[in-house]
């Protein structure tokens, strides 16, 4: 599936995933590919990413944590959630 990061200075990260997890105001959530169609707020907390490859630009790549090859995370303040057609866009502040 296709996740989009987006911060209002700048898109984070577009790529392929195998999942994502976030941090929804009521507890963590996973997505994973032909979720159903989900619109959620989501509170503080971490966005982990997993994926075969990752390739981020320079200016952002400081903003991401690496766990291993496969996994990396967003600490993130607040924002929003879609996903339809197995495209993910997060929103974030």
């Amino acid at each position: 599936m296709l996740l989009e990061i987006v911060s209002p200075e700048a898109k984070l990260f577009s790529a392929e995933v195998t999942s994502v997890t976030l941090p929804g105001v009521d507890g963590s959530f996973q997505i994973l590919n032909n979720h159903a169609p989900i619109v959620s707020i989501l509170g503080k907390g971490v966005v982990k990413i997993t994926a075969s490859t990752f390739a981020f630009a320079k200016e952002v790549v400081g903003k991401f944590t690496k766990l291993d090859d496969q996994n990396y995370t967003l600490t993130i303040t607040s924002g929003t959630i879609e996903m339809k057609d197995n495209k993910v866009i997060i929103l974030v502040d």
